[in-house]
């Protein structure tokens, strides 16, 4: 099925000319070296599952958005901000998960033949890995045409 390589590509290709990412990844994320800080921001997507609905195959997909959280040494001088980047983080990768569903929604991807298909979840996380990291988890689901012939 080259819809499911398609789909990969164009993903990549979309996110990395987002001026706030610098890195792309795909699979399991234990796989990814987190520790690396020349690697953030780092998006990162997972094809969680599919169903098939005869021409069209809905692929259900985890994406990751996330920076390093920065902490100054500094006083802290407003408590609302704080002393970390952790607001800017949430702004920029917010950013990048709507640009991404936007594109997919009304725009070159749903061209190609992708279609955004329902509701999308986006969820905020920090610090869930070992270094302090700050981002977004969106689920969604794309409907791509099934290219596999039956003959």
């Amino acid at each position: 099925m080259v819809g499911f390589y398609n789909l990969l590509d164009n993903l990549k290709t979309e996110l990395k000319g987002n001026p706030f990412v610098n890195t792309v990844t795909y699979g399991d994320i234990s796989d990814v070296d987190l520790n690396k800080k020349t690697i953030f921001p780092l998006s990162h997507f997972i094809v969680n599952s599919f169903s098939y609905n005869g021409s069209v195959v809905d692929m259900s997909i985890s994406l990751l958005c996330m920076d390093i959280v920065d902490e100054s040494k500094s006083d802290v001088t407003d408590v609302f901000i704080g002393n970390t980047n952790e607001q800017d983080i949430f702004n920029t990768q917010m950013n990048v998960i709507i640009r991404l569903l936007d594109v997919l929604n009304r725009g070159d991807l749903r061209e190609q033949g992708y279609q955004l298909n329902g509701q999308s979840n986006i969820e905020a996380f920090t610090d869930r890995f070992d270094n302090k990291l700050a981002g977004w988890t969106c689920s969604f689901n794309v409907s791509i045409i099934n290219d596999v012939g039956i003959c």
